[in-house]
């Protein structure tokens, strides 16, 4: 229910500007609050852009966080930048049955220049935010007239020297040999003892000297230079593609959301046709694209492959974005459904609800999610028991009234915390930091959704603080909600999200729960179709799809090698990945580990709604996946929350005897029930 609840505020952010012109409403806000625990984000970001709220899962947080020296990985490249230097690394991986990670960062290259600006304060001699969008960020180094344009899928990295200075070049290797490159002066060739090839281009001739075993220096040059590790160093074709494109450079890179099923990319750029590498979900989805097969990139998300061109299409399949389920209950099914729904809907006024802010969404989902089976089954004289208790659990998060919780405004980044998570970074998993926003409010804003289909006058009442909600996750941008940061968690050039928020890690940024993620984008979908909203639905059926797409393409690995992503001593141990980070792959989770794979399952299948079955539409796959769990069951301490969710996607191949394994439940996941899963297994084709 998690992705769920979160995908529908994700599509009500998006279409609340247009619903609510500026000029005469402005966006519902939360009352605001100054968080005691969040950083302070004028520490790296130029201060005209202090002004708007900013990212929080942003694929360079690192660089923002703390001391902002942590790497981050902008492929192909992991960078990390110290001071007046940028350092980048061609990263190696390694792959155990357990976790496949990148090794430690040893820089290949080093790009710093000599100080010519002294900085009053010491502390404040390092690297600033001056730029960003959805696939690039600009670093400026003030003192030492040095700015990098980090653009993602780049094979080259640009550093604009605004005035002469001296540019060193180094590495934490043994430069082998350098040369000038036909005696041209703007392009040379550096060979490392770890075997790498690395080019330099530069906008004008210029002399690059030794100075010492392992560091290079132009002397007082201005203008461009442009490194790139060659993919292939016995390649010569590879260091021609690279010679071909190396005048063209992007500063920039836009994500446009167009429709349903559409996602462009647009990058400004200087120079001629443009060289940008693509992923392995990037290439299933592009249309009408040059594509330079041979030309490839190694990454932890399989092949990077060279695109020719500044705007690439992509085009995903639409998917089916329903209240109920795809294909139906057989009306004999009925009588089985409804007699656990009645012992359902009875159990809520005895529900004891959690104050914290995940647990209560996921109660409220379970809730809506009866109303929603209740119509489906046709027995609607429960329904008006669901609604009153909607209505009594969500208004006092809306209104602010809720005495153990609530939503709050922070100013600072631009977005929504809690009560309890703006004093304690533990506080509601690390909501307060930014943490798992769409999870939490995916099921908020799928239980509104719900209530709103319902009960359409309290919809209309409590929109603004419903598309508030949305918007903390699904701002497509400052025209549409000026309070939020644009699409909070979602990677538009990785296509899934990210949970991490505003804290620091090595391995950079990290999602777990899929499905949860999932459920976010297509709870918003269902928040357009109540509010009668067609671009909040269609935001929220794009993510929806992207994020599908992203799971099946890095979490869900199928047996026998047809998932090439990662290598086998990996694949063959693991159905699907525990939490995936930008540089590291994990077997275990946040919370249990890995010999916990019935967990491992469930985490990335609940909650249960229609959109499981599109999230699993993978022929073969469920089967796979659940009998790499089912032994798991055996050990000691497992429980029948985790076990329906094993069952449910046994469901999928095996109606029957998933559903002797239901009945014979005696708990169920919070967010889920017997009703539910009964839904499930009878709406199976």
């Amino acid at each position: 229910m998690a992705n769920i609840c979160s995908l529908a505020l994700v599509v009500y952010a998006v279409c609340f500007s247009v619903l609510i012109p500026q000029a005469t409403s402005q966006p519902f806000l939360f009352p605001e609050t100054q968080s005691t625990i969040v950083p302070d984000p004028s520490t790296f970001f130029a201060p005209n852009l202090l002004s708007s709220p900013l990212p929080t899962n942003s694929f360079f947080q690192n660089f923002v966080l703390n001391n902002g020296d942590q790497p981050e990985y902008i492929h192909p490249y992991t960078m990390k930048s110290s001071n007046s230097s940028l350092s980048l690394a061609y990263p190696s991986f390694s792959y155990t049955s357990t976790v496949i990670s990148t090794t430690p960062f040893q820089p290949d290259l080093t790009i710093s220049g000599s100080k010519t600006i002294t900085i009053p304060d010491p502390n404040n001699d390092h690297h600033v935010v001056s730029d960003f969008d959805d696939l690039s960020v600009t670093l400026d180094f003030p003192s030492s007239n040095l700015r990098f344009f980090l653009i993602r899928g780049s094979p080259y990295l640009t550093c604009f020297v605004s005035q002469p200075t001296p540019v060193s070049i180094s590495t934490s290797h043994t430069i082998v040999s350098s040369s000038s490159a036909s005696g041209s002066n703007t392009k040379f060739i550096i060979k490392l003892d770890n075997g790498q090839t690395w080019l330099i281009y530069t906008s004008s001739p210029t002399d690059l000297t030794a100075s010492g075993a392992s560091s290079l220096t132009f002397n007082n040059f201005s203008g461009n230079i442009r490194v790139a590790v060659m993919p292939d160093a016995a390649d010569p074709k590879s260091e021609a593609i690279l010679d071909q494109f190396s005048s063209s450079y992007p500063t920039s890179g836009a994500a446009v959301l167009e429709n349903s099923n559409t996602l462009t990319y647009k990058w400004e750029k200087t120079g001629g046709d443009l060289l940008i590498l693509a992923h392995p979900l990037h290439l299933m989805l592009l249309s009408n694209a040059t594509v330079l097969q041979d030309f490839k990139y190694k990454s932890i998300d399989g092949n990077l492959v060279g695109i020719v061109g500044d705007t690439w299409v992509l085009n995903s399949k639409p998917i089916p974005v329903t209240w109920n389920s795809i294909g139906g209950v057989k009306i004999d099914l009925f009588p089985e459904i409804i007699s656990a729904l009645r012992r359902d809907v009875d159990a809520l006024s005895s529900t004891e609800l959690s104050a914290a802010s995940y647990f209560y969404g996921k109660l409220v989902a379970k809730a809506a999610r009866l109303a929603l089976i209740a119509e489906e089954v046709a027995c609607p004289d429960v329904i008006p028991a669901i609604r009153t208790f909607l209505a009594e659990k969500i208004q006092p998060w809306l209104d602010g009234t809720f005495s153990g919780n609530g939503f709050l405004y922070d100013k600072k980044w631009g977005g929504l915390v809690t009560k309890q998570g703006s004093t304690d970074k533990g506080a509601d998993f690390g909501f307060g930091l930014y943490s798992d926003h769409h999870y939490h409010l995916g099921y908020f804003v799928y239980g509104i959704s719900v209530l709103a289909k319902i009960d359409p006058a309290w919809g209309e009442k409590y929109k603004p603080q419903a598309y508030s909600l949305l918007a903390d996750y699904l701002n497509k941008d400052k025209q549409s909600n000026p309070n939020y940061t644009r699409l909070r968690c979602f990677d538009l050039y990785k296509l899934h999200s990210w949970a991490g928020g505003v804290t620091e890690f090595a391995d950079g940024r990290n999602q777990e729960s899929t499905s949860e993620a999932v459920n976010a984008y297509y709870a918003a979908a269902l928040m357009g179709k109540a509010y009668n909203d067609p671009q909040v639905e269609a935001t929220g059926s794009l993510l929806t799809t992207l994020e599908i797409q992203a799971a099946q393409m890095w979490w869900h690995l199928r047996e026998g090698g047809e998932n090439q992503t990662y290598e086998q001593d990996f694949a063959k141990e693991n159905r699907v990945v525990g939490v995936l980070w930008s540089t590291k792959r994990d077997s275990g989770l946040w919370f249990a580990a890995a010999e916990a794979k019935e967990i491992r399952l469930g985490i990335q299948v609940i909650p249960i709604s229609p959109i499981t079955e599109v999230l699993f539409s993978d022929t073969g796959f469920p089967s796979e996946l659940v009998n790499w769990a089912l032994p798991a069951l055996g050990r000691t301490g497992v429980t029948e929350a985790w076990k329906g969710f094993v069952y449910a996607l046994q469901g999928l191949y095996d109606k029957a005897g998933a559903l002797e394994k239901i009945k014979s439940l005696t708990g169920f996941d919070d967010g889920n029930s017997l009703s539910n899963l009964l839904w499930w297994i009878h709406s199976r084709s």
